[in-house]
């Protein structure tokens, strides 16, 4: 089996506005050409599968899925859907979703654990951070 670090050569034809479009969010993302492809055809396969599930840019510049049609990062769905013993009806009405959008982050989830588990690892940490800077910021004021 292989890791999401390995790496593959593979030879595909695109069309010259598809490469320029890929070189033109390289330059402005500072980052390479290839790096930006394997992320977006990855993300491309993945919404394919689960097309309730979208990415955006996360905690820490990681990107992240998310439910369609809310903010809800996928590991938030998860730890709220752990929090009711695994109550898909009443996660739903928790966040005000659709069972089907909860289904569609465990399903996700059930495909990506690792990756998901890495995203609520780094949103606390993030939160923490946050939280540390704040009361550094009140200790500062008194």
């Amino acid at each position: 089996m292989r890791t999401d670090r390995e790496s593959v050569q593979r030879s595909f034809r695109l069309s010259a506005r598809t490469v320029e479009l890929l070189d033109e969010q390289a330059a402005a993302a500072g980052g390479s050409r290839n790096a930006l492809a394997d992320r977006l055809l990855g993300e491309a396969l993945r919404v394919e599968h689960h097309p309730l599930i979208r990415f955006r840019q996360g905690a820490g510049g990681r990107r992240q899925p998310l439910v369609v049609g809310t903010r809800l990062a996928v590991h938030q769905v998860v730890a709220t859907l752990r929090a009711h013993d695994g109550d898909v009806e009443e996660t739903a009405s928790y966040f005000g979703v659709s069972p089907r959008q909860v289904r569609a982050a465990l399903d996700y989830y059930a495909d990506f654990r690792d990756e998901v588990d890495a995203d609520a690892a780094a949103a606390e940490q993030s939160a923490r951070a946050e939280r540390d800077r704040w009361e550094r910021q009140q200790r500062a004021l008194a």
